[in-house]
């Protein structure tokens, strides 16, 4: 069968957005809190998928995008409240299908879930100690990420944002039309691969990316952060006792040697002698 033509679109969206309008909030919220968890998914999906790859800036964002539209195939699919996708809730606010009010308590009902859900997810990939998969190739792709999102200014995240959730309503836009679960899925991947491979900023990915950059940074071991090369700002006093490992007297201990990413081998080594300062010969991640 042929898809559906734009104005059988439109009152499909409309008729759609009425029923997510007036459901019930303790559907709304669950919904939105699974919504937010498969967003994340995809995002993990997405951040093992780019880790270490070796291949071009352009193919390793385009791979992070087909990679990522897992999360709103899951959303779409299943059947879950996603915030981004719901601002089209809009049309039926315009068609007077719904009132004001219908539309904003859907939109702040479900960004909270989303939030929840994808604040969840990063504690539980965490947790799993996921992170420390692909010889700290996964941390440091993480963290990268993170480090890139939290640099941007107020400005450039708004308008970024504004740039992905065209591409993201555009995707719901298209499912519209689709007959068929097949349908959908082709709809999706295009123009999530194409927001993603731009450099645009999904809110509730972004709920998932940040914080697990967090966690990793903050509560992964500090040995580990820095046997991959990460720079952990440290005193003296602190690096002293990274690894509580200083030889002693007469015993002579081989230093620990990880593999990493980005080069070779990584040497954390105590002096026998001096200042208790231990040294690192990695780079470092700003």
């Amino acid at each position: 069968m042929d898809a559906l033509l734009p104005p059988e679109m439109a009152r499909r969206a409309e008729e759609i957005g009425e029923a997510k309008a007036r459901m019930a909030v303790s559907t709304m919220f669950t919904l939105a809190v699974l919504a937010g968890a498969f967003i994340s998914l995809g995002a993990v999906f997405s951040t093992v998928a780019t880790a270490n790859t070796g291949v071009s800036f352009g193919v390793n964002r385009l791979l992070g995008g087909v990679t990522f539209s897992l999360g709103l195939v899951l959303v779409i699919v299943a059947g879950a409240e996603l915030f981004t996708g719901n601002n089209l809730i809009v049309m039926a606010w315009a068609s007077r299908r719904i009132s004001l009010v219908d539309m904003l308590r859907n939109w702040g009902v479900v960004y909270v879930g989303n939030l929840v859900g994808a604040a969840g997810i990063a504690a539980l990939v965490f947790a799993s100690g996921h992170y420390k998969g692909g010889n700290g190739a996964i941390a440091t792709r993480a963290l990268d990420i993170g480090s890139t999102k939290t640099s941007l200014t107020i400005g450039n995240a708004v308008l970024l944002g504004v740039l992905a959730n065209i591409l993201v309503c555009l995707a719901v836009w298209l499912c519209f039309s689709a007959r068929s679960v097949a349908d959908k899925i082709i709809a999706i991947v295009f123009p999530i691969t194409a927001f993603v491979a731009a450099g645009f900023e999904h809110s509730i990915a972004n709920a998932y990316f940040v914080p697990e950059a967090l966690l990793i940074r903050q509560h992964a071991p500090r040995s580990y952060l820095t046997a991959i090369g990460v720079h952990l700002g440290l005193s003296q006093s602190d690096m002293a006792t990274l690894h509580h490992a200083q030889p002693r007297a007469g015993h002579h201990r081989q230093p620990h040697r990880w593999r990493t990413a980005r080069r070779p081998r990584v040497l954390v080594r105590l002096p026998t002698s001096g200042p208790q300062v231990a040294r690192c010969d990695a780079p470092g991640l700003s």
